[in-house]
């Protein structure tokens, strides 16, 4: 069976992947780019705007793995859009024509619509549905590849607490937020489920990686 994997998923010391105040333009709220700033300096996010240059070494290798082996992806409203996109009917996400997906892409909303087909291979599908229900429908799709969980923070969250998460890359940015949305609350004792590594690099982050223990 594919896996489920969360890849480049950034947090601050006090485990916000959020800020407070989202709205069109501020994705992350008042953490602005903040929480990414390790990664728009690798040569991995370079080549994703079709761009040169970028650094290599670590935080470009771990960056890199974000899309080996996906065959769909499963996301957030929030993730998708501001707060308010619902009430558009013609919003078509935060990224273009071409988004960088590339795989149908499952939306998770309380407000489902038609699918939306993009450029470049990505298709949206938006579902009022469980985790499990979501990942039955991301697993067709992905026709044997893996299934990338997106996030935001709530969607990651909830998947874990149904144990449906078997590796996950968690970056932690040596800022402090103080507000927004947090990834580990409800959480405890998540560690035994998982075997976890974690190397630092010059970039000032750590990387965690969560690998499922035998269920």
């Amino acid at each position: 069976m594919s896996d489920v994997r969360v890849h480049n998923f950034s947090i601050s010391l006090d485990g916000f992947a959020t800020g407070e105040g989202q709205a069109p333009g501020v994705p992350f709220g008042h953490a602005g780019e903040r929480l990414h700033e390790w990664m728009f300096a690798t040569r991995f996010w370079h080549q994703m705007g079709g761009g040169r240059g970028g650094r290599t070494g670590a935080d470009h290798a771990v960056a890199a793995l974000h899309g080996s082996g996906i065959g769909a992806e499963i996301m957030g409203a929030g993730k998708f859009g501001p707060p308010g996109w619902q009430d558009d009917p013609g919003y078509q996400g935060a990224w273009g024509a071409d988004p960088p997906f590339h795989t149908p892409v499952f939306v998770l909303t309380h407000r489902p619509r038609p699918s939306i087909e993009m450029e470049g291979g990505t298709t949206f599908h938006f579902l009022d549905a469980s985790p499990a229900e979501a990942l039955k429908r991301a697993r067709e799709a992905a026709d044997g590849q893996d299934v990338r969980l997106g996030g935001g923070p709530s969607v990651v969250r909830d998947f874990l607490s149904e144990g449906l998460v078997d590796h996950m890359h968690v970056v932690q940015v040596p800022i402090l937020l103080g507000r927004g949305v947090r990834l580990w609350d409800g959480l405890e004792s998540l560690e035994d489920a998982f075997d976890i590594e974690a190397v630092s690099t010059p970039s000032g982050v750590t990387h965690l990686t969560f690998t499922a223990r035998s269920r």
